[in-house]
C-alpha cells in the first residue's frame, strides 16, 4: 500500500461525515425501542448487550491489573467472565461493577462520536474492541456471537455509503443506550423473586458492605443518566 492509499484509509477513517438526517436519527432510536422493548426480540438482541456486559468486566480486570482468564457468552443471553488476582480491593469493585455499566458507557463514548461526526471511526473502533474481545472467548458460541457482531461493524464500515453508515451507527448506539437500561430492571425482579444471590449487585454488596439495593439503583442512574446525555448528543439538542 502506497503513501496515497494509506492517506486515503487515514482520510476514510479518521475523517468526518457529514450530518444525517433528522428524520433518520429519530427513525434509528425508535428502531432500537422497538427491539428493547418486546420480549420475543429482546430474547435475541440481548446478546449483542451481553457481550458489552462482558467486554466491560474483562476491559476493566485488565486495567486494574488483574489476569484475564477468559469469556463465556451463552445461547440464554449469560455470560461469565473469569479474572484472576486480589479477591477484594479496588481492583475487583470495578471488575464488578463495571458490567451493568457497560452498554451505557459504549452507548454514550459512541453518541459523543457521532455527535463529532466520527460516523466510520465510530464502527472501526467498535470492530477492534470486538475483535481484542474475540481473543479472550472460550466457548464457541460466544465467539460465534463477537464474529458475528464484529462482521457487521467491519462490513458496514467497509462496504456501504455514509447514508448507510450512519443509519446502523445510530441504531446501534441508540440500542446500547436504551438496552442498557432494561438488564438492571431484570436483575431487579429476579432479586425480588429470589433470584440471582450472586449477582454482580451482591458480589458488589459483599465486596463494599454497601447494600446491593444501593448498587442496583447506581446502576439504575448510570444507564438513565448516558440515555439522557447520550440522546441529547444524538440529537443535536
Amino acid at each position: 500500500m502506497d503513501s496515497t492509499q494509506l492517506g486515503d484509509l487515514w482520510d476514510r477513517i479518521f475523517g468526518t461525515q457529514p450530518d444525517p438526517d433528522q428524520w433518520l436519527v429519530i427513525a434509528t432510536a425508535f428502531a432500537a425501542l422497538a427491539v428493547v422493548v418486546p420480549h420475543a426480540v429482546w430474547r435475541l438482541a440481548r446478546n449483542a448487550i451481553t457481550i458489552a456486559h462482558e467486554g466491560g468486566h474483562g476491559l476493566i480486570a485488565l486495567l486494574t491489573g488483574r489476569s484475564l482468564d477468559g469469556i463465556r457468552l451463552h445461547s440464554d443471553t449469560s455470560g461469565l467472565t473469569v479474572s484472576r488476582g486480589k479477591p477484594t480491593g479496588i481492583g475487583m469493585i470495578l471488575t464488578a461493577a463495571a458490567g451493568y455499566t457497560a452498554p451505557s458507557l459504549l452507548g454514550i463514548g459512541g453518541a459523543w462520536l457521532l455527535a463529532a461526526n466520527h460516523i466510520t471511526l465510530f464502527l472501526w473502533i467498535a470492530t477492534a474492541l470486538l475483535l481484542a474481545m474475540l481473543v479472550m472467548i472460550r466457548n464457541a458460541y460466544g465467539a460465534l456471537t463477537v464474529i458475528i457482531t464484529g462482521a457487521a461493524f467491519l462490513l458496514i464500515s467497509w462496504l456501504t455509503a455514509p447514508q448507510v453508515q450512519a443509519a446502523f451507527a445510530y441504531a446501534a448506539v441508540w440500542f446500547m443506550l436504551i438496552g442498557g437500561i432494561r438488564p438492571a430492571f431484570e436483575l431487579q425482579s429476579k432479586r425480588r423473586h429470589g433470584g440471582a444471590p450472586d449477582s454482580d449487585a451482591d458480589q458488589l454488596s459483599r465486596l463494599t458492605h454497601v447494600p446491593a439495593l444501593v448498587w442496583l439503583l447506581f446502576f439504575h442512574t448510570v444507564s438513565v443518566c448516558a440515555l439522557l446525555g447520550g440522546g441529547r448528543w444524538l440529537l443535536g439538542l
